[in-house]
């Protein structure tokens, strides 16, 4: 009689365990299905980050008030809270998911600055390796490839440089993906297509460039002109080179 009672307890303590247990799991799942709060990952540019997460939280709160901890996870509007991110104009691209504790994971990518436009009279504009114009950051400066002149103050309005001057996008590409170029080439004067002049960082020449089509056979020109023409003249002897003629160093 006393092993029945015995087994009689255990099994409704079991069952209470049990019970127990299913109600937690309950509890647990029903609070996993509504909005617990958000994390937001930022892909840093070069070590730079253009974007910061306040600013991100502070678009959300504006943006979303209704967006509080307990709403369901359904009610959570994740397409339009990544076309309200992506309205930051160093947002590149951003991904909005909810994990399974109700968290809202916010994945953003940055837009990366290739040049800058700088103008004396107005503000500046970062070009972006896609060809965009993009505003500069006023928390963080880039040290990229500087452009000046008329032509680049215009491509400002256009928006992005490839639907005005695609070849200059390849220009920028070709001399930030060289280690040399990116060092030596510290601004471009871009007066119009046909007139690009190149400023450097050692040697006080003036690069006349010309249009940027051509570019591997103007910048073998240019080296010549280092390797062989400085070497025997002297760094001073000087002011300008040109290469915006076929198979031509002209040097003044």
């Amino acid at each position: 009689m006393k092993n029945t009672g015995l087994r009689k307890s255990l099994v409704f303590i079991l069952l209470s365990l049990v019970l127990v247990g299913f109600i937690g799991f309950v509890e647990k799942q029903s609070l996993y299905k509504t909005f617990q709060g958000s994390e937001v990952k930022i892909g840093g540019v070069s070590g730079l980050y253009f974007v910061e997460e306040s600013e991100i939280r502070q678009i959300i709160s504006e943006s979303f008030p209704e967006l509080k901890v307990g709403m369901m996870i359904e009610e959570v509007p994740l397409k339009e809270i990544e076309k309200r991110i992506e309205g930051h104009p160093f947002v590149k691209s951003v991904q909005a998911t909810i994990g399974q504790k109700g968290i809202l994971n916010l994945e953003i990518h940055q837009h990366q600055p290739i040049a800058r436009i700088a103008r004396p009279t107005a503000a500046d504009g970062y070009i972006t390796v896609e060809g965009l114009i993009i505003p500069t950051s006023p928390t963080y400066t880039s040290r990229v490839l500087i452009l000046e002149g008329k032509h680049a103050e215009k491509l400002m309005n256009k928006g992005d440089v490839n639907s005005e001057m695609p070849e200059l996008m390849d220009l920028i590409r070709y001399i930030a993906a060289d280690k040399f170029w990116s060092a030596q080439i510290t601004e471009l004067e871009v007066n119009s297509p046909t007139d690009i002049r190149m400023y450097q960082q050692v040697g006080s020449q003036i690069i006349e460039f010309g249009d940027a089509f051509n570019l591997q056979d103007k910048f073998d020109r240019i080296k010549i002109f280092y390797k062989e023409i400085l070497p025997r003249k002297g760094w001073d002897t000087y002011s300008r080179v040109s290469v915006k003629f076929k198979d031509q160093i002209v040097c003044e």
